[in-house]
C-alpha cells in the first residue's frame, strides 16, 4: 500500500491516534481505488503532510511558479497576487474579474484565463496587458478556466461555464452550446480542439512534456454529470485525434477534478474532492478533498489530504522543484516531495 500524509488536524495526537487516523486514510483510499490498482513508489515521504502557508490571502486559484525570479502568482477576489520569500504576498493585477488559471510562458509572461471578462491574456514583468483570446468565430468566450503549454509554445485552454448560462453563445454547426477546449496558435489562430462530443465540462488541462497527450480534467458538478480525467493523443499539429479518448480516472458523485500537474517521472497531481459534501449533486464520500497522484496510465499511487474545501490546483515550486504548492478555499498549502516537478522553462531557456 502507498504511504500517507497526515491531516493537520491529526498531526498533533498521540501516537495512537495518528496510527488509527493513517490507518483510516489506507482504509479509505482502499475503497477509492477499487478497480483501479495502486501504482508504487509515492514521491511522499512517510509522515509528510500538507501544512498551510500563513499569511498568504486570495489563494483561490493559479498557482504558478516562475522559477527565474522565484516568485509564485495565484488568483483570488478577482485579482491575481505574488508571493516572494515568505513575504506578505502583494498584488500584480487588480482588479481581474474572476482570474483563474495562471501559467507563464517562454519570456516568463504570465498567462491567465479571466472568467469575468471571458478571455485570455499575456502580462508581461511590467503589468502590461494583452488579450490573446476574446473570441472564437465571432462569438464570446464561456469563461476561460485553465490553461497549458506545448513546447512549440501553442497555448491549450478551456472554456466551461459554471453558473447561470443565459450568456453562452459559443455553439456547434447543430447550434448546441459548446463547453469546449481550444488551442491558440503562435500566429494567434484560434482552433477548437475538443467540444461536447468528447468532453462535459472540461477544466484543468495538460499538455504532456513531449506534446504526444492533452489531459482533460471532465468536471460538470449537476446531477449526473462526468467527473472524470481523461487523456488524448495529439499529432504533430497539435489537434486531438478524437477515438484516442482514454479514461484515467473516475471520481463518481465526490467533486470531479479540478487543476492537473505533472513531475519528473511523469506522475499527475490531480486537485478534486471534497471534504464536505455540497448537496445535492456533490459528495464528500468515497473522494475526499486533496491533491490525486496518479501514474501516467491513472493507477492511483498516493493521496494529500487537504482539510480545506474546494482543493483547486497546485504547481510545484521553490529552486528545486521539489515543493507542491496547493490553492484551496482562499487558502495556500505546500508539501515537500522527493523528487521535483516540472515548469514549463528554466531560467536559462527565456
Amino acid at each position: 500500500m502507498p504511504r500517507f500524509v497526515i491531516d493537520p488536524m491529526t498531526a498533533s495526537f498521540p501516537e495512537k491516534a495518528r496510527r488509527i487516523s493513517q490507518a483510516a486514510l489506507v482504509m479509505l483510499v482502499g475503497v477509492m481505488g477499487a478497480g483501479c490498482a495502486m501504482a508504487p513508489q509515492s514521491p511522499v515521504s512517510s509522515g509528510t503532510k500538507a501544512i498551510q502557508v500563513h499569511d498568504v490571502i486570495h489563494a483561490g486559484e493559479g498557482p504558478a511558479w516562475d522559477l527565474a525570479t522565484h516568485t509564485l502568482y495565484y488568483v483570488g477576489d478577482d485579482r491575481i497576487s505574488q508571493w516572494k520569500d515568505w513575504s506578505p504576498s502583494r498584488d500584480f493585477r487588480n482588479p481581474v474579474p474572476g482570474a483563474n488559471g495562471l501559467i507563464l510562458d517562454r519570456q516568463g509572461r504570465l498567462l491567465a484565463c479571466e472568467a469575468g471578462t471571458r478571455r485570455v491574456t499575456r502580462t508581461d514583468r511590467n503589468g502590461n496587458v494583452r488579450i490573446i483570446a476574446e473570441r472564437f468565430e465571432g462569438r464570446k468566450f464561456n469563461s476561460p478556466n485553465d490553461l497549458s503549454i506545448d513546447s512549440k509554445d501553442r497555448i491549450y485552454f478551456t472554456d466551461p461555464r459554471y453558473g447561470p448560462r443565459v450568456t453562452m453563445e459559443q455553439r456547434d454547426a447543430a447550434g448546441n452550446l459548446v463547453e469546449g477546449v481550444y488551442r491558440i496558435d503562435v500566429s494567434g489562430k484560434i482552433t477548437r480542439v475538443l467540444g461536447r462530443e468528447s468532453v462535459d465540462r472540461p477544466n484543468g488541462v495538460l499538455v504532456s512534456p513531449d506534446d504526444r497527450h492533452l489531459f482533460v480534467a471532465d468536471n460538470n458538478n449537476i446531477e449526473g454529470g462526468t467527473r472524470k480525467l481523461w487523456r488524448f493523443d495529439l499529432d504533430h499539429d497539435g489537434n486531438v485525434v478524437p477515438a484516442s479518448r482514454k479514461l484515467l480516472f473516475d471520481w463518481k458523485t465526490s467533486r470531479g477534478p479540478d487543476g492537473i500537474k505533472i513531475d519528473s517521472k511523469n506522475r499527475l497531481y490531480v486537485a478534486a474532492g471534497l471534504n464536505v459534501a455540497n448537496p445535492p449533486h456533490e459528495t464528500a464520500k468515497p473522494y475526499t478533498g486533496g491533491i490525486y497522484i496518479l501514474s501516467y496510465e491513472g493507477k492511483l499511487i498516493d493521496f494529500i489530504p487537504v482539510p480545506k474545501d474546494e482543493v483547486t490546483n497546485c504547481a510545484f515550486g521553490d529552486d528545486d522543484l521539489r515543493t507542491l504548492y496547493i490553492t484551496a478555499g482562499g487558502t495556500l498549502w505546500s508539501i515537500h516531495l522527493q523528487n521535483p516537478g516540472r515548469v514549463l522553462f528554466q531560467p536559462n531557456e527565456r
